[in-house]
């Protein structure tokens, strides 16, 4: 071999799960559908809960499904966990601080477990009237921010998100898609923010968990070189 020539290195092994993937593209949309997937499952299993409790109500005929629900809801559903979920770690690099606290995956499962807690509540729970369960609710979502992710901009997108998502589903009310029993906020029950919240706190902690991966690969690329 010629002096000045040196022998080009083998591959190396990147972390586990997506990590291995080297194209960033490749990754965000691994990361995409990832999500959509999570996002589905959550939708099925949580407006199942709903539904049993006639919290809200479906016409007839867009029972589409073993879960009773409308079978575009958990597309919806999905396709918002993924813009939340790869929304988060975006906005964390813009601002110049990444997201560094409880980033393990046992943190993500207990945020997911508590996030169910707090829709199970909603459904299962009967309070005097509707302030006391708002009241209650929005505390639990505020404790889950403050247990598991405690940033400024995972707050402000939380507070975006829920406000976005409520604008939405009264239009749908109004337009007769579906409908809330004893709606008390115009159309919808005065909790439905709240959980809007918690259900961004928890996508977005999902989406910075997966996005860590890629951030190994990025990190990783110039040893390789």
């Amino acid at each position: 071999m010629a002096e000045g020539e040196t022998e080009s290195p083998g591959p190396k092994k990147c972390g586990p799960y997506i990590s291995s993937v080297t194209s960033q593209s490749v990754n965000l949309m691994i990361r995409g559908v990832v999500l959509f997937f999570i996002g589905v499952f959550l939708a099925l299993v949580l407006n199942l809960l709903q539904i049993q409790r006639n919290v809200t109500l479906f016409p007839p005929d867009v029972i589409a499904s073993i879960f009773s629900s409308a079978w575009w809801v958990p597309p919806c559903c999905g396709t918002a966990s993924a813009v939340i979920g790869l929304l988060y770690p975006c906005i964390d690099r813009h601002l110049g601080e990444p997201h560094k606290f409880k980033r393990e995956w046992s943190s993500v499962m207990r945020c997911v477990a508590v996030f169910v807690g707090i829709n199970h509540a909603s459904a299962k729970v009967d309070f005097d009237n509707n302030i006391q369960l708002s009241l209650t609710l929005a505390a639990l979502s505020i404790g889950l921010w403050w247990t598991f992710d405690r940033s400024r901009s995972g707050f402000g997108l939380g507070v975006g998100i829920a406000f976005l998502a409520t604008v939405v589903t009264q239009l749908l009310v109004y337009n007769g898609v579906y409908q809330y029993t004893s709606p008390d906020f115009l159309y919808v029950r005065s909790w439905l923010p709240c959980i809007f919240f918690a259900g961004g706190i928890t996508m977005g902690n999902i989406g910075r968990q997966l996005a860590m991966y890629e951030c190994k690969v990025v990190a990783e690329k110039p040893h390789q070189e």
